[in-house]
């Protein structure tokens, strides 16, 4: 195990976000009109695009700095910028039995500038279940001098 004189930058911002994502409790969003959780899928997801792809560490950091953003627009809410909603095969347990269901998955896009920042916050609903943060793009710094060097992140709601 690696002491913390020897942890990289990417490894001590991972392990600073983790310890904070795991003190979010469910944040209530006015456009839901329910509870958000911060559950183990989004923080996996800020860390990996897929199954097989991690993000690229300077990604993950950014993102992992923007953690307490998210949770600030989720609870702030109340307008729905984006909305996709696939159906797709996702194994769930059935009395005890992992077995693979046609599930609808709902993703909601919320898009606001927070403390300088424009990020877009995803939140997703797997079928009847609870919704949870499922991720944060960032899209661009905002500040007074304006440098015309914006950075704009494309995709689609299941990927980013």
């Amino acid at each position: 195990m690696k002491t913390s004189e020897t942890l990289t930058e990417y490894e001590k911002a991972k392990q600073a976000a983790y310890t904070y994502y795991l003190q979010i409790k469910p944040v209530f969003c006015p456009h839901l009109k329910q509870n958000v959780s911060f559950n183990g899928k989004g923080f996996w997801h800020i860390v990996f695009r897929s199954q097989d792809k991690k993000r690229e560490e300077s990604g993950q950091i950014l993102r992992f700095r923007l953690l307490s953003k998210s949770v600030k627009l989720v609870s702030h809410t109340a307008t729905l910028q984006e909305y996709d909603s696939y159906t797709g095969e996702l194994p769930v347990r059935d009395h005890g039995k992992k077995i693979i269901k046609v599930i609808t998955l709902d993703f909601y896009g919320y898009i606001a500038i927070i403390d300088g920042w424009k990020i877009k916050v995803i939140v997703r609903k797997d079928g009847n279940g609870k919704p949870y943060f499922w991720s944060v793009i960032p899209n661009w710094v905002t500040n007074k001098k304006r440098d015309g060097k914006y950075l704009h992140f494309t995709g689609d709601l299941k990927e980013d």
